[in-house]
């Protein structure tokens, strides 16, 4: 059940990451600046990222990596799992972090579990997990694996930059408080999963699709418009790195100064945002919401009801029924309409949630 389970993880993982920061405040020499510092601080990475050309140059592919493979077990009479690790060979954009972010030599291999058919390649999803993930054990519950294998796919679950077994056991150093880090993390999470992609594709997949929650939404929305998948499906995706960071309280200043810093942070983060760019998604490959119908991010709240293969598969796990046509919006044995269930808002929600809106009317991937 995908939709109840991840936004209750999504919620929690929210929570955490929030309480963080206000916990660690005090110990940052960026959260000690006071208004006019922050803003010029961000006026000057804004000039970073802010170049002509830059947005079809920043995301860069690497070169054909050797792949090892290891296999894990057995799945059923027809598939095989295998684990995945091939060299990321990640050079920062921006010098003066390349230190910092190079440091933990657990994030230079990239790492993907499988789940591949013995028969024939299939087409192939990426299951991307959010915050916090990207344990094997853990992913494998949380998303329906053997239900997708089962209907002829092959299923990948990559790791992202900093998580899981790419971690030293520390908290993930991506996503960040200082927005380089974090317009890194992404870069490098998009560079590698064009690797993997390219891996099923050479195995022979016809079509790759992902599908991510909360962080491995927007990162799923993301690759979106950098790849041509066969069909992008985030769930309950955040949306507005900016709107996160002011819904935790991360402004200081008056209303007027705090709006400043929320602008120039948002622009800071433009260069990896996936509405900034046109969707390479063919237009069938919309997505379906979870059961509960509610996002918890800024971004899907008013998802189209249609499946990535547009009939040729049923519904997804935790997507809702299919309507009663003859009877839409009626309870059993009787005529009144039954009433909407109102939406529970959580972290970095958008109240008039434009960012969904343009995102659905544009490219439709969600």
């Amino acid at each position: 059940m995908i939709g109840p389970v991840a936004a209750a993880v999504d919620r929690a993982a929210s929570a955490v990451a929030l309480a963080r920061s206000r916990r660690s405040r005090r110990r940052s020499r960026a959260e000690s600046l006071g208004p006019a510092a922050r803003e010029e601080a961000l006026r000057q990475l804004v000039a970073l990222y802010d170049r002509p050309g830059l947005a079809d140059s920043f995301f860069v592919r690497a070169g054909p990596p050797r792949f090892d493979v290891r296999r894990v077990r057995r799945l059923g009479a027809a598939g095989e799992v295998r684990d995945l690790e091939w060299p990321s060979e990640y050079a920062p954009f921006v010098p003066d972090v390349a230190g910092r972010y190079l440091a933990r030599r657990e994030n230079r291999v990239a790492r993907a579990r499988v789940f591949l058919h013995r028969d024939a390649p299939r087409p192939a999803v990426l299951l991307i997990h959010g915050y916090l993930g990207g344990r094997y054990a853990v992913e494998e519950r949380a998303w329906p694996v053997r239900w997708l294998f089962e209907r002829g796919l092959d299923v990948a679950l990559p790791v992202l930059p900093f998580h899981g077994p790419r971690s030293d056991g520390s908290r993930p150093l991506f996503p960040s408080s200082d927005p380089r880090i974090t317009n890194e993390g992404f870069r490098q999470a998009v560079m590698d999963l064009r690797a993997l992609a390219d891996y099923l594709r050479g195995r022979g997949s016809r079509a790759v699709g992902a599908m991510g929650m909360s962080l491995g939404g927007y990162t799923t929305a993301l690759v979106a418009t950098l790849e041509p998948l066969a069909f992008a499906v985030p769930f309950i995706p955040l949306a507005s790195i900016a709107d996160f960071a002011r819904e935790g309280g991360r402004f200081v200043g008056t209303e007027a100064e705090r709006t400043a810093q929320h602008e120039l942070l948002d622009a800071v983060h433009r260069i990896v945002s996936p509405l900034t760019r046109p969707v390479r998604v063919p237009a069938r490959g919309t997505a379906r919401r979870g059961r509960t119908g509610r996002s918890h991010h800024a971004c899907g709240a008013r998802t189209q009801d249609r499946s990535p293969f547009r009939g040729r598969a049923p519904p997804l796990p935790g997507g809702p029924p299919a309507p009663d046509r003859s009877r839409r919006g009626l309870p059993r044995g009787g005529t009144q309409a039954r009433p909407p269930r109102p939406a529970r808002p959580s972290v970095a929600h958008r109240p008039e949630e434009e960012p969904c809106c343009r995102l659905l009317r544009r490219g439709r991937i969600i």
